[in-house]
């Protein structure tokens, strides 16, 4: 059976690791953009399940590259690099 949840009740993908990575800017938790994350609230049910429904491709395609950048950092947040791969 496939039940619909109320607008109200569409969660939060959030894992309380409110990290931004740069290079793919995506949150490292989430696999949400901060457009995303930022506006999720004001988003009707259906653009919440069409993000819902990317993350899996997300986590796919950059979470190693983003676990990897997090792990390098060490503490929690990720370097931040400037175009043509100079820190800043």
């Amino acid at each position: 059976m496939n039940r619909e949840l109320p607008e109200a009740q569409v969660a939060s993908p959030c894992v309380s690791v409110c990290v931004i990575d740069p290079v793919s800017g995506l949150c490292a938790g989430c696999y949400r953009t901060l457009e995303e994350i930022a506006g999720w609230i004001d988003l009707s049910t259906a653009a919440r399940r069409a993000i819902a429904g990317e993350l899996a491709k997300r986590k796919a395609l950059h979470g190693a590259g983003i676990e990897a950048r997090v792990a390098a950092a060490g503490s929690g947040s990720l370097p931040t690099t400037e175009p043509g791969g100079r820190g800043r």
